[in-house]
């Protein structure tokens, strides 16, 4: 079978798509055919080895994926040949077929195709993580996204407003934010143009957004600190910027705000049952079109590299999907 390797840490175009034995499930696993392996912005670091997790060479990128059960291991229960399911590995996935622990799956519903799920796990799940159980984001509340035209920008757009909240979609060009628009947004800010901290407190009357989602990192990041409202939560996504921001804590105390972590891989190993209860309100939302995953581009396993490529260097709106 073919599988995309990372023989060697470096760029996109270091990696190669090879012949491996085909998979046999062990006690408890499943084998899962993939029709659809998401990719994301950490698939871009992992590759080079900055990513806080370092797998032994070779390994395959991508963390979700989405397909149909091939064979069932031992002790497996509930779950046969022909399912068509969606997990979640880290890092493994962009390959024809993977064998993981069957407990890590979940059922695709009637009515999502596989590239809609294979995008859904890791930045629909980061968000309602981030917003359900770490902001405890309410209804009437104002989110500020930032970096918000890109895969888990639109998860944020899409859930903050399922949760009942007024978007602020904040991005680098004019063309990302009609996309924003597209995915619900109700206001935009441009941060190449306008002062994003000026740009929020305006938008809100000079209130503060009350939840800041910041997958970014960089300038940006203290700047939107600075336009929180009084008992805001600054959600730290990630830092897509490459520069992890060092904001003055003093801000946090002035406006009584909280800097808020969200670490949506280890939330899914310590609290599985509020990970699986997050996820089986995304996907009842994917099928009743509540969220409309926007997959940008879906290429074939040869093409990883380019894939990875387009995400790395921004030029991407919504999900990249490699199809088996």
């Amino acid at each position: 079978m073919r599988a995309v390797l990372c023989q060697a840490l470096g760029p996109p175009e270091q990696l190669v798509v090879a012949e491996v034995c085909a998979p046999a499930p062990q006690s408890g696993q499943v084998v899962v055919r993939v029709r659809a392996a998401g990719l994301n912005f950490f698939d871009t670091l992992i590759i080079e080895g900055k990513y806080q997790y370092k797998p032994e060479l070779p390994f395959s990128p991508a963390g979700e994926f989405a397909g149909v059960v091939a064979r069932v291991g031992e002790g497996v229960e509930g779950i046969r040949p022909g399912d068509r399911v969606m997990g979640y590995v880290g890092w493994g996935a962009a390959r024809e077929e993977i064998a993981v622990d069957a407990a890590a799956l979940a059922r695709i519903p009637d009515g999502v195709d596989f590239a809609t799920a294979a995008g859904l796990l890791v930045t629909y799940g980061t968000t309602i993580h981030a917003f359900r159980d770490r902001a405890n984001l309410k209804p009437g509340e104002s989110v500020a996204v930032l970096g918000a035209s890109g895969g888990v920008g639109q998860a944020a757009i899409e859930v903050a407003r399922a949760m009942g909240a007024r978007v602020i979609a904040c991005a680098s060009s004019e063309d990302k934010l009609a996309f924003c628009r597209e995915m619900g947004a109700d206001d935009t800010v441009n941060y190449e143009t306008a002062d994003l901290k000026d740009e929020l407190r305006r938008l809100t009357n000079g209130r503060g957004v009350d939840v800041v989602y910041d997958p970014v990192g960089g300038d940006q990041s203290g700047k939107a600190l600075r336009a929180m409202a009084w008992g805001g939560r600054f959600l730290v996504i990630g830092f897509a910027s490459g520069v992890i921001p060092k904001p003055p804590l003093n801000l946090a105390l002035l406006k009584g705000c909280s800097i808020i972590g969200v670490f949506w891989g280890e939330h899914t190993r310590r609290e599985p049952e509020r990970h699986a209860a997050n996820m089986a309100t995304l996907l009842h939302w994917c099928a009743e079109k509540t969220i409309r995953p926007h997959v940008d581009r879906a290429f074939d396993l040869a093409e990883a590299a380019a894939a990875i490529r387009l995400i790395a260097d921004r030029r991407v709106k919504g999900k990249v999907v490699l199809t088996a």
